[in-house]
């Protein structure tokens, strides 16, 4: 802790930037703690105007996954919480207010950023920090608009930006700016350099239409050094994603593996058991415990809920991303579905026969297809749709998956295979999909399986693929016949959208994309919307459809 004290020597600290995560800047494969220091000299020139605001605001953006900040030493807030009761925040942002008294003018001022990343990428992630008065922007700043909104290049399209620099100052700004776009496996495919100068009081634009780029995903990283500003910033892009080339790779007997999985399922009695909880229920709805027994006889949980007016109602089983507990109010709260939040095997309230932890799940029984954890966790999902088609409330006309990360992967695998029995599939930002190339473009998880490998010498990678490829969500898309709507975010290092189209690329059904350019792993309120609007309108298309 003595590391958030502003006297604390650290000539022997490493340099780190913020916006990007620890994993690629050199530290692959680390989870833990760490800190960031920062010293600012904040000038009494400002003095007055921050008094009357009584405040200046230190914006983190987001941080993955639970933090601490200092200013001077003294403790600003927290977001998330760090072990030993750990509770990962990493889709929040950080904004705090710093106290005009609290200010050390014209003398260095640290703020101290103490960290805790439980597994895959860590670090602060907001791409632009900023210490500043609220409504009173830089004197000078740099800003990139991009001529497709999302950042997306469709239909041949040429990568096509400009850089706008607007120089409030009074004095003329001369710089250079440095380019770089690098690929998602952060190969540098171009590089120029521009120089700059801008007027006192003025901004000018530059245009840059560039070659076009092979289809995938790239960013836009630019440097700009003058005698008295150095900015850096970095801009996430698409070029014709539909056109990422990544073949299914499904083994000779992929169809067997998965036909006697279900047989197995089948065989299994579910056991019902449902408990009422008084204390969700509303004037609307009914909300049930729900325990049944999946594959391998294992017991899996999860939340219902039921309107109460009789009558047929559409459904939706919302799936889980990885490492999470699923509450009831993780789920769609209206009063027109019933509602069904599942807990796989191994996560939330369904730990009583597998308990593996994080890291440790992923790893479990990777060495026999027939055990391996998700051959399980899919058909707990299938055991889900099986719950949902016996209750007589539920239109089994009319049933949606839903579910972001390993929530979007189980979407996927539940939509292809139940083909018969989904009507729509809403992942966000998939996961488990075109392993090989996932592992090389994203530090996690391909740094646990490495780690079990070292562990078991008798095991390899090539060993990971071989059954990797069962599950593998881009082999398993081809079977979908329902219609889907994905969403992802540009700068999603967790799984990254090369592997998000690799699997939507392979369906063959009416199917829709919306991509947030400003986002990583987690997605704004803005997608949620966006989902149920597209859910509502395809549900009442096919009502309509089957009026007709």
């Amino acid at each position: 802790m003595a590391w958030k004290e502003i006297n604390h020597d650290t000539r022997h600290w490493k340099t780190i930037k913020s916006g990007i995560i620890w994993e690629v800047q050199g530290y692959a494969g680390y989870d833990g703690f760490a800190w960031y220091r920062k010293k600012v000299v904040i000038p009494t020139i400002l003095k007055e105007e921050i008094k009357k605001k009584g405040y200046i605001t230190l914006n983190l953006g987001t941080i993955d996954d639970a933090d601490e900040v200092y200013f001077n030493g003294k403790l600003l807030g927290k977001t998330g919480s760090l072990p030993p009761n750990y509770d990962g925040a990493y889709d929040k942002i950080r904004k705090w207010n710093i106290r005009w008294e609290d200010i050390r003018w014209d003398k260095d001022n640290l703020i101290a950023v103490r960290v805790y990343d439980a597994g895959g990428g860590g670090g602060i992630t907001g791409a632009n920090v900023s210490l500043m008065i609220e409504g009173k922007g830089p004197d000078f700043n740099m800003s990139v608009k991009f001529s497709s909104s999302d950042r997306v290049f469709r239909n041949d399209s040429n990568l096509n930006f400009s850089v706008n620099y607007k120089n409030q100052s009074t004095k003329l700004m001369k710089g250079k700016s440095d380019f770089y776009i690098l690929k998602d496996t952060r190969d540098t495919v171009r590089k120029w350099s521009k120089m700059v100068t801008i007027p006192q009081s003025k901004e000018i634009i530059q245009q840059f239409a560039n070659p076009k780029l092979e289809p995938g995903f790239y960013s836009l990283h630019i440097e700009f050094k003058s005698l008295t500003n150095n900015l850096n910033q970095s801009y996430y892009f698409g070029i014709e994603p539909e056109k990422i080339s990544s073949p299914t790779d499904r083994p000779a007997n992929f169809d067997n593996y998965w036909v006697r999985a279900k047989k197995e399922l089948a065989a299994v009695d579910p056991q019902y058991k449902l408990i009422k909880q008084d204390s969700l229920c509303t004037d609307k709805r009914d909300v049930y415990l729900v325990e049944m027994r999946s594959l391998e006889n294992v017991l899996i949980r999860g939340w219902y809920a039921r309107p109460k007016a009789e009558g047929k109602y559409p459904a939706i089983l919302h799936l889980q991303g990885y490492s999470t507990n699923q509450e009831m109010s993780w789920g769609y709260n209206g009063s027109d579905m019933a509602v069904f939040v599942l807990n796989i095997r191994g996560h939330g309230n369904s730990k009583d026969n597998i308990n593996l932890g994080f890291p440790g799940f992923l790893q479990y029984n990777i060495k026999d297809r027939e055990k391996y954890i998700y051959r399980g966790a899919y058909m707990d999902c299938s055991r889900a749709l099986d719950f949902l088609f016996s209750r007589a409330e539920v239109d089994t006309q009319y049933v949606v998956v839903k579910g972001g990360s390993q929530g979007g992967a189980l979407s996927f695998a539940t939509a292809a295979l139940n083909n018969e029995r989904v009507s729509l599939c809403i992942p966000s930002v998939p996961f488990l999909s075109d392993f090989r190339d996932y592992f090389r473009i994203a530090t996690w998880p391909v740094n646990e399986f490495e780690t079990y490998i070292k562990s078991n010498p008798d095991f390899s990678m090539e060993g990971v693929y071989q059954t990797l490829r069962y599950f593998d969500i881009k082999n398993l898309a081809p079977w979908v016949k329902c219609p889907v709507l994905m969403s992802v975010g540009l700068m999603d290092a967790t799984c990254p959208p090369h592997i998000n189209f690799a699997a939507y690329n392979q369906l063959n059904v009416p199917k829709s994309y919306k991509v947030y350019p400003e986002a990583g792993h987690a997605l704004p309120s803005e997608a949620g919307k966006a989902e149920d609007a597209w859910m509502k309108k395809q549900l009442n298309d096919l009502r309509q459809k089957v009026a007709k």
